[in-house]
């Protein structure tokens, strides 16, 4: 494992108050210049003043005090600090002050800080200069104390061409053309409220917009693509619904004259909550009225309404530092949710939410290799890698979980007063929940403690017994381990705990806390009736049942009268516990059997990927073929009901499952799946049938699946066509379907080529992954290109991303000690937990092959012949 850098946080002997900061990009030679005006207050004496810098060329240091200058005697920067440090000939007057600063920034193209960023109007090229802060890139824009803790007023002035938009935090307060020179504009914006650096931003470039005012005034802006500002008006329409829902919920008003969201062209993540000015990739604001998915839809509702909380939760209340990250980002991706199902209550979004997070958090706890949700981080390096399913999904899961558990009403009550206490300044996790305690009157202090400290989750083994009419229920709890047994280490979570039985599976029956390792309940259920821990999957365990309470659940899941997400939550839970080798995979493939009849979208999402993973894990035997046999007769019965058209009354929700089961009927090759798909496919790219977008990522993955030179052909020629980015985004994550190496490696050059951008690469190199020839082929790729991705990607997560996926999916010793191997001769700080994960993974899968591998080919050969 790599050394941890030495890390110290700045000394605050200078505090400031106020960043005064005029910047002037130049889009042609891609630096800009910047004047800044920090005004500090000198607390202790000091002649040493270290602040946070980078890629910066500072020209001019004078120390205003009391009418005095003083110069620094020294500047010294330090590169693997990212500090820069200027020594004063004697020490510093206490009392307010101000710093002056000159210098010169780069506009980089590592999209990260104040970067540049290419796109077209009109067929011709143009650059736009854009901004990227979290976690700690505002250095490479102006010189700072870049820590959330120190929060700062700040006045923005941009120099920028007449022709181009000017945007950042905070309304324009004059705009006047400069007085030096008639080609450019001095755009000044109000002073913002006091906030973190890492929330700052400002972009200039070419943009249109659409705009609406909310319930409470607020001005909304979509900033679009130019031309296409109809691609803004459904986030436009989602964010005018979602700022007075939040206004309600947290009972603060926003307290911004303005909120703009904006798409950028090259964008690492998916999106950032810049205070008044939130930045988006396109394909997570942008709709197409006539090109866009259900599920794309869904995907920019979600984000709009996951970065619009973080404008109280994090931006109004910011955590004191990086190890409390999950505070914002688990809220958030919690509190998305709740917007959505107000909004779009036809979504069935909590539902969803049991396979898109909860589960994936925790198959990812299950690991040795997981880690704490507050987890200790010094150096920048180190931040970028909590950037994952921890921090947002296990994060909101668990608030999901307490939120159950204390009821809405004093949920809201101790937001409000939590935000009231702290705003404009900062809290840590133990802040929350003392004013959740207080609203509620129950111990969530400690109640949470383990859950937020401690990694991992547990297992609750359940048996029951029948006493006359009442039935006692034994549950014990030990943490759940990805490879069973149980390691010995005692560890116990205070875990909620709801019960449901067969006669209301809607309300729940009985509730208690299990805070010791074990306890019984007397519940008062007659015999032959069923019992079900976890109604909704909302607690944060995995159940393990008796067989015999196993099988009397069954038929609930093939008539459906146990709710969809109990449904779920059983199958998941099985699985699960066939994978860690507590139970049989035979097993939980004959439960999976019961869902023949399922209509649930989400339901069929959670089977589809545990038996990808199944398929990932038999994929180099001589009977994976097998599984895909049973594979297309489980979604049959689904595939033949659905068809290929869009029926009357149908909704999202059959647009989403029709769009799974075709490309889970057609990757496995169902004669009639690809024959369709290639027929419309044709169609499609000679324009006699343009496919509706719900059916297109499927037909595409299924005819490259199948396809040969002359359809991959055809797939690029498409993409060269489109001018809309989602959907050069499905073809881009469908050309790795190809199963021919040459073609493979088609796909692997052309993710590096300068027709996809770098914030698309990775999921190209992925989408190769899929097959065995692919996987071992994108790993292949890795190493060679390993120089040029590291350069790159360097310290961001996207690195994370491309590490596992190409890596995880193996399933031999040999493959394990080969990737140990190459990551120990090329470190990769931001991936090295990433590459621990993926060598527990191959050896978990490992293990499982080989306990079960017979019993699976076996069970496999009797469905099928």
């Amino acid at each position: 494992m790599a050394e941890k850098k030495a890390f110290n946080r700045l000394a605050l002997d200078l505090v400031p108050e106020n960043y005064y900061l005029e910047l002037q990009p130049d889009l042609d030679a891609f630096t800009f210049n910047g004047k800044e005006v920090i005004t500090v207050v000198v607390k202790n004496e000091t002649s040493i003043v270290t602040l946070n810098s980078v890629d910066i060329k500072i020209s001019s240091v004078i120390f205003k005090a009391g009418g005095n200058d003083i110069i620094p005697s020294a500047i010294t920067p330090r590169v693997d600090d990212e500090t820069v440090t200027f020594e004063f000939p004697s020490n510093l007057p206490p009392g307010p002050a101000e710093i002056h600063l000159q210098y010169v920034g780069e506009l980089n193209d590592k999209m990260k800080g104040f970067y540049r960023s290419k796109y077209q109007v009109d067929g011709e090229d143009r650059v736009c200069a854009v901004t990227q802060f979290e976690a700690t890139d505002a250095r490479r824009a102006f010189i700072c104390w870049d820590e959330p803790a120190v929060k700062a007023t700040f006045d923005i002035k941009l120099i920028v061409p007449k022709s181009k938009v000017a945007l950042s935090n905070m309304n324009v307060i004059e705009d006047k053309a400069l007085s030096t020179d008639a080609n450019l504009r001095e755009v000044t914006f109000a002073r913002t409220p006091i906030m973190s650096t890492y929330l700052l931003a400002f972009i200039v470039g070419d943009f249109d917009y659409v705009e609406n005012t909310t319930s409470d005034g607020v001005l909304v802006r979509v900033y679009t693509p130019v031309n296409k500002k109809e691609q803004g008006d459904f986030a436009l329409q989602v964010a005018v619904k979602t700022l007075p829902f939040y206004n309600n919920y947290f009972g603060i008003a926003y307290p911004l004259p303005k909120m703009d969201l904006i798409a950028i062209p090259d964008f690492a993540a998916g999106a950032m909550e810049n205070w008044g000015l939130v930045t988006y990739r396109e394909t997570a604001l942008l709709i197409d009225p006539k090109n866009s998915s259900s599920s794309a839809k869904q995907w920019v509702a979600l984000v709009v309404g996951h970065e619009i909380a973080h404008q109280w939760f994090g931006n109004l209340v910011t955590m004191e530092w990086w190890t409390h990250l999950w505070l914002n980002e688990g809220f958030a991706s919690w509190i998305e949710y709740l917007c959505v199902d107000h909004c779009f209550p036809e979504y069935d979004i909590w539902t969803q939410f049991v396979t898109t997070d909860y589960t994936r958090a925790l198959n990812l706890d299950a690991l040795k290799n997981s880690h704490p949700i507050e987890v200790p981080v010094g150096h920048p390096d180190e931040i970028d890698e909590i950037f994952d399913l921890i921090s947002y999904s296990k994060g909101a899961s668990i608030i999901r979980m307490l939120h159950d558990y204390i009821g809405d009403d004093d949920f809201k009550t101790g937001l409000n007063q939590y935000l009231t206490k702290f705003k404009y300044s900062n809290a840590f996790t133990e802040d929350l929940w003392e004013s959740l305690e207080k609203a509620s009157s129950k111990p969530v202090g400690r109640i949470m403690n383990a859950w937020t400290k401690e990694m991992g989750f547990p297992v609750l083994k359940v048996t029951s017994k029948q006493e006359g009419s009442s039935r006692v229920l034994t549950v014990s709890q030990s943490k759940f381990n990805a490879i069973q047994p149980q390691s010995g280490e005692e560890k116990f979570w205070e875990v909620p705990i709801s019960v449901i039985t067969s006669d209301n599976p809607s309300k729940v029956a009985h509730k208690f806390v299990l805070s010791t390792a074990s306890d019984s309940v007397t519940l008062d259920v007659p015999e032959g009736k069923w019992v079900k821990l976890n109604p909704g999957a909302v607690g944060f365990y995995r159940a393990h049942y008796s067989s015999e309470m196993l099988d009397a659940l069954i038929p609930s899941i093939k008539d459906c009268s146990l709710p969809p997400r109990d449904r779920l939550n059983l199958e998941s839970d099985l699985f699960a516990l066939a994978k860690a080798g507590a139970a049989s995979t035979v097993d939980a493939l004959r439960v999976m059997e019961a869902f023949e009849s399922e209509t649930n979208y989400t339901v069929w999402c959670d089977i589809a990927s545990n038996l990808g993973a199944l398929a990932t894990l038999i994929a180099f035997t001589d009977y994976s073929t097998l599984l895909q046999t049973f594979v297309t007769k489980l979604f049959l019965k689904t595939y033949e009901r659905l068809g290929w058209e869009k029926k009357e009354g149908e909704g999202h929700l059959d647009a989403l499952l029709r769009s799974l089961v075709i490309r889970i009927m057609g990757r496995n090759g169902h004669p009639h799946a690809v024959e369709e798909a290639r027929k419309r496919f044709k169609d499609h790219a000679s324009n006699v049938n343009i496919l509706p977008a719900d059916l297109r990522a499927p037909v595409y993955n299924t005819v490259l699946v199948h396809g040969n030179e002359e359809d991959f052909n055809a797939m690029l020629e498409l993409f060269n066509k489109q001018d809309l980015h989602e959907e050069r985004e499905r073809i881009m994550r469908s050309l790795g379907a190809v199963k021919d190496p040459q073609l493979i490696k088609k796909v692997l050059d052309f993710a590096m080529s300068d027709k996809v951008r770098s914030q698309d690469t990775v999921f190209v190199i992925v989408g190769v992954t899929g097959s065995k020839t692919g996987r071992e082929m994108a790993w292949q790729f890795l190493q060679d290109r390993w120089p040029e991705l590291i350069e790159r990607y360097t310290g961001g997560f996207l690195i994370s991303r491309l590490v596992k996926c190409t890596t995880e999916g193996f399933v031999t010793e040999e493959k394990a000690q080969e990737i140990e191997t190459f990551f120990k001769e090329h470190p990769a700080p931001a991936a090295a937990r990433t590459v621990r994960q993926s060598l527990e993974n191959i050896r978990l899968h490992v293990s499982w092959l080989s306990r079960e591998g017979g019993a699976i080919k076996e069970w496999l050969k009797s469905k099928v012949y």
